[in-house]
């Protein structure tokens, strides 16, 4: 069973294919597998970033209940 790679981890392999493919030295088949992986990496990544927005974004009440953490605003 493959471990799963931490957002850091997905985000550096991510940031290496974009620059190979932004090299232009990658031939056609290569470079479309290595964007399906990309693809994959973003995907990956933009779902840890959402799970941690709805983290952040709950605090615990004192009554224990969560509740969506909201900044004032001043006005």
């Amino acid at each position: 069973m493959e471990k799963e790679k931490t957002f850091e981890d997905s985000l550096s392999e991510l940031e290496a294919i974009v620059k190979e493919l932004e090299s232009g030295e990658v031939d056609l088949d290569k470079a479309i597998k290595k964007y399906s992986d990309a693809m994959k990496l973003v995907k990956v990544c933009g779902d840890k970033l959402t799970k941690a927005t709805e983290e952040v974004n709950k605090i615990l009440k004192e009554n224990g209940n969560l509740e969506n953490f909201e900044i004032p605003t001043e006005e």
